[in-house]
């Protein structure tokens, strides 16, 4: 007779917390100031204007867009700052940087927004694998947020998971 495999992990008393399910859905663009800089270096105030005003915005629409400058251009802050003019009434956020940037920026708004409270004297696993490009800024939110509430958190899997925080008593 063969013995019944009992899943333990899912019967513990285990919450996990997935950033994955916080991830905000939509598309993901860079923009490249560059573009639109003579030979990819000079920013020629008029040229850059007129480029910008000839540019089809609506192709960004609910768009998160992170703007940045792959050359090294020295960009002075009103060049960023219109583009985002440009950006505004069709992107669903504008950031200055990296998509990594634009992640840790949704994730920091989105983080503020979770009543932790439900994690309340409970074990945490703040889940490790992510099929999404969570940032690592991501985690050291969430745990920020759950030390407070959490009993113990640890980070991975439940079968892997390595500990991280346990409440004094």
């Amino acid at each position: 007779m063969q013995e019944e495999i009992i899943n333990k992990v899912a019967n513990s008393a285990l919450e996990v917390f997935d950033l994955e399910d916080y991830y905000p859905n939509g598309i993901r663009t860079q923009l490249d100031i560059s573009q639109w800089l003579y030979e990819g270096f000079l920013l020629k105030e008029k040229d850059f204007r007129e480029a910008l005003k000839n540019q089809d915005w609506s192709q960004y629409e609910n768009h998160y867009v992170a703007i940045n400058c792959s050359t090294d251009a020295i960009i002075p802050a009103w060049a960023t700052i219109l583009v985002t003019v440009y950006l505004a009434p069709f992107a669903k956020k504008v950031v200055t940087g990296t998509l990594e940037d634009l992640n840790t920026a949704l994730y920091q708004e989105i983080l503020q927004t979770i009543d932790y409270s439900i994690y309340q004297d409970k074990s945490v696993i703040l889940k490790g694998c992510s099929k999404k490009p969570v940032p690592e800024s991501a985690y050291v939110i969430a745990i920020q947020k759950l030390q407070h509430y959490a009993k113990s958190i640890m980070y991975g899997e439940a079968c892997s998971a390595v500990p991280l925080f346990k409440k004094g008593k």
